[in-house]
């Protein structure tokens, strides 16, 4: 089953209409090919593309990376993978906007190279600078609702939390924090890292997540193109679950079948 994303629910951030809820990255990736099949298979809405891990001249770095992506025809969203400071990550990205031609940015300021968590404590103001600078800015942080809504409240019309330490592929591991946030929060959220099943992608566009943002998940599988595909239904799947209106769960058995009209027998005691 190929994905046909419904064109009267798109995705809607910054102003701008998608009219797919999957992002994907491009990075570990068996070969070039296989990146390409796997694009054109999930047909995402935009695809990341990391600077630093590239270079940005491509006469010397990556020409063949460039050639594919302005092959692939999918929006391209620039991230600060790796950055590490406060002016690392604005420095990358102004140099991103530059070579990709594009106002968009995924925000990635890391405060621990073991788990690559976000730096919680820079991320708000950088996002802040970016967003003054004329940037979209797509911030990759954790779950704690009081950063998200801080993120919100400089500027960021969307947030990206994440489910996982980043290429761990163990699904949402604090489920509860997620659900809050997304009850809390009235702007775009986008599951970002961590994700290892289409069935987590399922799992949190059910409970009303706007998009999920895939790599690892991807790139390392066994059949990448095949489990582009898998994502990209699960996420369809999932969000329309959530618009459809889940049942509400039971404590007790209750009977799924009519019994109106079915005999009675009465069986005599002896």
């Amino acid at each position: 089953m190929h994905n046909h994303p419904s064109s009267n629910d798109p995705l809607v951030l910054y102003g701008e209409v998608f009219h797919s809820r999957l992002l994907l990255g491009t990075s570990r990736y068996p070969s070039p090919s296989v990146l390409e099949a796997s694009v054109q298979r999930a047909r995402p809405a935009m695809v990341t593309a990391s600077l630093r891990r590239q270079g940005s001249n491509p006469a010397e770095n990556g020409q063949r990376f460039w050639e594919l992506l302005r092959q692939l025809q999918v929006p391209v969203l620039p991230n600060t993978a790796g950055c590490h400071s406060v002016q690392e990550a604005i420095t990358t990205a102004q140099m991103a906007r530059e070579v990709f031609e594009t106002p968009w940015i995924k925000l990635e300021l890391i405060g621990d190279d073991y788990t690559l968590q976000p730096d919680t404590l820079n991320l708000v103001s950088t996002a802040e600078h970016l967003i003054r600078d004329g940037f979209r800015v797509l911030p990759y942080c954790t779950e704690d609702l009081v950063l998200c809504q801080r993120l919100v409240d400089v500027g960021c019309q969307a947030v990206m939390p994440w489910a996982a330490p980043i290429g761990t592929g163990r699904g949402p591991v604090n489920p509860y924090a997620l659900q809050v946030l997304r009850e809390r929060l009235h702007v775009p959220l986008l599951v970002d890292a961590g994700l290892g099943l289409p069935s987590h992608a399922c799992q949190v566009m059910e409970w009303g997540y706007d998009g999920v943002l895939l790599n690892t998940a991807v790139a390392l599988a066994q059949d990448p193109v095949s489990m582009a595909g898998a994502f990209a239904d699960a996420v369809e799947a999932g969000r329309a679950a959530h618009r459809a209106g889940a049942m509400q769960a039971q404590n007790t058995a209750q009977p799924s079948t009519p019994v109106l009209g079915t005999p009675f027998w009465h069986h005599d005691t002896p």
